[in-house]
């Protein structure tokens, strides 16, 4: 004789959070919605163009109130380190501005730009500074080996004058790196990156933005700044963070902008690394892969966060049939509420015959189940302590003593029911 078993669900699956890498951060939100890297990729636009015009009105006002002498356009002439200041704060702001829209349009940590972790890991960006200042030195040494050209002999242009210019540049080129790279590895990566999973997808057309950013100059140092975007985004991605690629570009341009201010009128200058000349490209390319390499070495004896888990999608309210995908377990006696497709009801509610209204198809028949409960009612379990019922709804007197208690073995079988609890009249 088979017995009828409890019902039983299988228990709920453990639930594995999805990692995202840099690149997909813009998902992190719980209300990441598609439009909003579009829509934040468009403030961070208007917002940092009207910033940049307000400083400006600013510092000419500035000037003027200061009686600072005008150039033809009526642009007060700070000299060559405050007019360098200036357009390294102009770069700068970008910073603010974009933590700003990262927090109030994409619905997240301001810190998830700066990497996996919500923050800068400042021991690792110390570490990356100290290796990219050897290798960026070395190949800035080997620059002063190339013939001139032609060009006329630099001038130094004194040490009280290079020491102002020293501090100004220690304090403010930093900034003026890492605004770049929150902009171009970080906000543009990352928007590329909600809508594409490939890693490269992402980090190609923020290298070409990166180099059309800095004008046209010769096509050997457009390539160099495209060697540079990829470089420095390849890093963003495998560290999880900006601080390689912060610590890279920092160190490249406080001695780009050091040599300038060496010499006389070198800050005047209007050429940008687009002007490169190709052998200035071919060692700054070798200085770029040596630095690569040397992060990649020490990536591989330092354990550094990657990924950032996916937020988990909203829990549903108990008692409802589906928890987080899993399905929760409901009582299997009749509910109030249960009835033909209401979520949740079993698949005989609602039926004709004695299971109507939510109970179950045993119920009424004769045998150990009582109305409503199933056929193991009596035993231990789910129907322990209800009491067995004759065939007309009658409840029989308890067994004398000496018998086993109700719910320590099954009791016999009603007139007229078969072996298998099924009713033979």
């Amino acid at each position: 004789m088979t017995q009828p078993q409890p019902l039983l669900l299988p228990p709920a699956q453990a639930q594995f959070t999805e990692q995202l890498p840099y690149h997909r951060l813009a998902r992190l939100s719980p209300r990441y919605r598609w439009w909003r890297p579009l829509l934040g990729t468009l403030v961070v636009a208007v917002a940092y163009m009207t910033t940049v015009v307000v400083l400006m009105f600013l510092v000419a006002a500035l000037g003027s109130g200061l009686g600072y002498p005008q150039d033809d356009d009526g642009w007060p002439e700070f000299g060559p380190v405050s007019e360098t200041a200036v357009d390294l704060l102009c770069i700068a702001v970008g910073i603010p501005v974009l933590l700003l829209v990262v927090r109030w349009i994409g619905r997240r940590p301001a810190g998830t730009v700066s990497s996996v972790t919500g923050r800068l890991r400042w021991r690792w960006l110390l570490l990356c500074v100290l290796t990219a200042v050897p290798i960026v030195g070395l190949a800035m040494g080997c620059l002063f080996l190339l013939p001139a050209d032609g060009e006329p002999d630099s001038q130094w242009v004194g040490w009280p004058a290079f020491g102002r210019a020293l501090v100004m540049l220690v304090l403010l080129v930093p900034v003026q790196a890492a605004a770049e790279e929150y902009v171009f590895r970080g906000w543009l990566t990352q928007t590329a990156g909600a809508f594409l999973r490939s890693p490269w997808a992402a980090l190609l057309p923020q290298a070409v933005l990166f180099a059309a950013a800095h004008g046209w100059g010769t096509p050997w140092g457009f390539a160099d700044l495209v060697v540079f975007g990829v470089a420095a985004g390849w890093l963003t991605w495998r560290t999880g963070g900006l601080e390689a690629s912060i610590a890279l570009h920092t160190v490249n341009n406080l001695f780009a902008f050091g040599v300038s201010a060496a010499v006389v009128d070198g800050l005047t200058s209007d050429e940008t690394a687009a002007d490169a000349s190709w052998q200035l490209v071919v060692l700054d390319v070798l200085s770029i892969a040596l630095y690569t390499a040397a992060v990649a070495w020490w990536l591989r004896r330092r354990r550094l966060d990657r990924t950032a888990p996916a937020p988990r999608p909203p829990a549903l309210p108990p008692g409802h049939p589906y928890g987080n995908g899993v399905p929760v377990p409901q009582q299997w006696t009749a509910q109030p509420g249960w009835g033909p497709g209401v979520a949740g009801a079993p698949p005989w509610a609602g039926q004709p015959g004695p299971g109507a209204g939510g109970v179950g198809p045993w119920a009424g028949r004769p045998g150990p189940g009582a109305a409503g409960a199933g056929p193991w009612a009596g035993q231990g379990g789910p129907g322990a302590g209800v009491p067995p019922t004759a065939p007309d709804g009658t409840v029989p007197a308890p067994p004398p003593a000496g018998r086993p208690e109700t719910g320590t073995a099954l009791p016999p079988a009603s007139p007229g029911a078969g072996g298998d609890g099924t009713d033979r009249t």
